[in-house]
């Protein structure tokens, strides 16, 4: 079954940068859009960002568009979110989700989280000063 694993959170200063990765061991993501979502305490689960298969179609939610960025590489089986200029509201567990789902168009919109079947456990991503 695929496994996703999710790495790269921590604790940051506010205006501060981290670039979190998805990866799944002994699975090719190669056919499977990729969606990044955060869950803080006390907080309904947030979709922030989907990538499709090719990479050619990704979107990102108004409150990380500008600062948050998807992208994969099919080389390393990875895929990525950079955060810029973050924010003490963007503290939150951080997962990915995989879908077979077929992202259609340059922006699409992202599936919600019940049309993922595949889940991470989560990295926790702290921004404090």
């Amino acid at each position: 079954q695929l496994q996703l694993v999710e790495s790269g959170g921590g604790l940051v200063q506010p205006g501060g940068s981290l670039t979190l990765s998805c990866t799944a061991s002994g699975f090719t993501l190669d056919s499977y859009t990729i969606g990044w979502f955060r869950q803080a305490p006390g907080k309904e689960r947030e979709g922030i960002a989907c990538i499709g298969s090719t990479g050619a179609s990704r979107n990102h939610a108004d409150s990380v568009k500008g600062r948050f960025t998807i992208d994969r590489d099919r080389a390393k089986n990875t895929i990525y979110l950079q955060m810029n200029n973050l924010r003490p509201e963007d503290t939150a567990a951080y997962y990915c989700a995989a879908t077979t789902f077929v992202l259609l168009g340059p922006f699409p919109m992202c599936p919600t989280g019940d049309e993922y079947r595949y889940w991470g456990p989560g990295t926790q991503v702290t921004v404090s000063s």
